[in-house]
């Protein structure tokens, strides 16, 4: 929402399924996520509120490590905007019917419905995921998929977006897909503030790999950390992946396979996206001039900067200002 707007819109619900034996940390990730209060936006009033609700008023968390009381029950969702549905580790066993039924009823009255980690078993069982693209915790997999072979499992990503019904795939990555939600309702910068606050990675895109368990060789260290920031400093200039290589000191090719291993990614995928996400927040700061935002982001001319919105978010510059652009002059509080 931009601030400084003489109004704001409607506080969108959000509803978590805690179950028994529910992972606490997607919980956790959930209400940080969605029901904190955030002064550090500057807004008159909360953008999300959060209820936690369940099939029963005690639920114990997953191998007892504390239990909830006087939980709501799950006729608390049925006015979510939003359903989040948490992970659990006994994936093998069926959810309870009533689970079930409160995930469905959301889907079918519109809601947006939300996985972490293994919640997508939920969604799988309740139906919502037959035919579609979806992602869970890599050790889980094979399970899923033996157990859901209707569904597109993708195994080695972060997280899925496929509009009405969303999937992350790790704990983790529940914090990714989060921010993305954040991103989706409410733009880039204002999303840039919450991952601050959560002193989390701003922006890991969905089809960046899970951290798959690997022997580690004793090697000097090869991250890219060094690299990516010092790019992200020039996304103005004519940066190519030969530059980039130059500055890492490795061939093209070298630089493509730790792209590859490390973010999932090409150097000229990640780079675009990148310069993407650094137009959207200048668009979002006030700057009207699209020949502008294109220089400064790297996108070199309107024409590509409004051929890359659309491609990467479904927006054409315009749209985007209208619904995320901060009034002139303001910014969100870092």
């Amino acid at each position: 929402m931009p601030q400084g707007s003489s109004q704001r819109p409607r506080t969108h619900r959000v509803a978590v399924i805690v179950d028994e034996g529910t992972n606490p940390f997607e919980v956790g990730c959930a209400t940080e996520l969605f029901g904190l209060p955030r002064p550090e936006l500057g807004l008159t009033g909360p953008l999300y509120e959060v209820v936690v609700c369940g099939p029963a008023t005690d639920i114990r968390m997953n191998h007892g490590f504390f239990t909830l009381t006087d939980v709501p029950g799950l006729e608390a969702a049925d006015g979510a905007d939003t359903l989040v549905v948490p992970g659990r580790p006994d994936n093998v066993v069926p959810r309870g019917p009533a689970v079930l039924d409160a995930v469905r009823r959301a889907h079918e009255r519109g809601a947006r419905i939300v996985s972490l980690c293994t919640g997508s078993f939920a969604l799988a069982e309740a139906g919502l995921l037959d035919g579609r693209r979806a992602a869970t915790h890599w050790l889980w997999a094979d399970s899923f998929r033996r157990l859901h072979p209707r569904v597109l499992l993708e195994p080695d990503v972060l997280f899925v977006d496929e509009g009405d019904v969303l999937t992350a795939a790790g704990s983790a990555a529940a914090l990714d897909l989060g921010l993305h939600i954040w991103r989706t309702d409410h733009g880039a910068e204002i999303a840039n503030a919450v991952s601050r606050r959560l002193v989390f990675a701003t922006h890991r895109e969905g089809g960046q790999r899970q951290f798959v368990e690997r022997p580690v060789p004793h090697v000097p260290d090869l991250s890219l950390a060094p690299l990516l920031e010092w790019a992200q400093g020039r996304l103005h200039e004519p940066l190519t992946v030969t530059d980039l290589a130059d500055r890492a000191a490795v061939s093209p090719a070298t630089l493509h396979r730790r792209f590859r291993a490390q973010l999932g990614t090409t150097p000229l995928a990640w780079l675009t996206a990148e310069r993407v996400t650094l137009a959207r927040r200048l668009i979002e700061l006030g700057e009207e001039r699209l020949d502008v935002v294109a220089a400064r982001s790297g996108l070199g001319t309107a024409a590509n900067l409004r051929v890359r919105l659309r491609r990467e978010i479904g927006l054409s510059p315009s749209a985007y200002r209208r619904r995320f652009a901060t009034d002139a002059g303001e910014a969100i509080s870092p």
